[in-house]
């Protein structure tokens, strides 16, 4: 669980964020976030136990290192960081931008527009743990974890989930380093993707819903399947109408596109339910498809 915020930044940039110190910590307060701001030289100490990353006025003996999100400005600081397997992200500006931040998996530029939950969503990133993505009143949509591929297996082993849709792989271990690869690579560079659906009631996962993007065309695709034993309850069009505000209020998407089987009748009634209309006839892998669109 994030707990601190730590910017190690270089004497230029220290400046620079004490003129915003006081807005920093005020948009991080209601997240109960504490917020330190050090600075650093040109020169990183060799002994770890010296390292001020690590220094008690920091810590406290309140945060652990795995609590912590650091950002620094500093190359020598970020791969130091990075080689102890903490939690790091490199802060760009004009002064350092010619620099190698190569070790960094995220950076960021405006630390003025940050919000609180820009912290915790690189953090989650950094700690591989899952992006809630929205609720509604009864469900709740994360991304996926590698442990929901089991749950995936329950849910796709009913025949008709496959019938319109492709299976998952005969052998869950081929599935779960599948997802790990998704995570990282979909998740990681698109910030979206097929999600998990839970009940928020008890946790259960029912299902997965989402946005994902087909090669070969323009817009996002919007994806669902839901557990028959939980089907013919609303919860088809609870999510995916979450989705579609989501697309629009958070990824800024205009218009989203799904393709359907002419024949997947339940699915068609949906999306007409969404408000999607049928565009054109399509062709993916030999299957005709129906192409809906719909502005968000």
């Amino acid at each position: 669980m994030l707990k601190c915020v730590v910017f190690w930044v270089t004497p230029y940039y220290y400046e620079i964020l004490e003129q915003m110190a006081e807005e920093i910590r005020q948009k991080t307060r209601q997240a109960q976030l504490k917020v330190f701001i050090e600075q650093v030289g040109d020169e990183i100490l060799a002994d770890a136990e010296n390292e001020r990353v690590l220094r008690e006025d920091i810590c406290k003996n309140i945060y652990n290192s795995k609590e912590i999100l650091f950002i620094t400005d500093h190359v020598e600081t970020l791969n130091y960081l990075c080689e102890k397997g903490l939690y790091a992200i490199a802060l760009y500006h004009e002064k350092n931008k010619a620099q190698n931040f190569s070790a960094a998996s995220y950076a960021v530029e405006d630390v003025e527009q940050l919000e609180s939950s820009s912290y915790e969503a690189a953090y989650r990133r950094l700690a591989g743990l899952p992006w809630d993505i929205l609720e509604t009143k009864h469900l709740k949509v994360r991304e996926s974890t590698v442990s929901d591929v089991e749950d995936f297996y329950h849910i796709y082993e009913e025949p008709s989930i496959t019938y319109y849709m492709e299976n998952l792989f005969s052998e869950q271990e081929k599935e779960k380093a599948y997802m790990e690869a998704y995570i990282k690579q979909i998740y990681g560079f698109y910030g979206f993707g097929l999600w998990t659906v839970l009940l928020k009631e008890n946790g259960q996962v029912i299902g997965r819903a989402g946005l994902s993007v087909r090669e070969g065309y323009d817009l996002p695709e919007l994806g669902f399947v839901i557990d028959a034993a939980k089907q013919h309850k609303g919860y088809g069009y609870e999510v995916c109408h979450a989705i579609l505000n989501y697309a629009k209020e958070e990824l800024k998407f205009q218009s989203v596109q799904a393709l359907v089987e002419e024949k997947n009748e339940a699915s068609i009634h949906l999306l007409k339910k969404l408000g999607f209309s049928y565009e054109r006839n399509t062709t993916e892998n030999n299957r005709e498809y129906l192409m809906f669109v719909k502005k968000v």
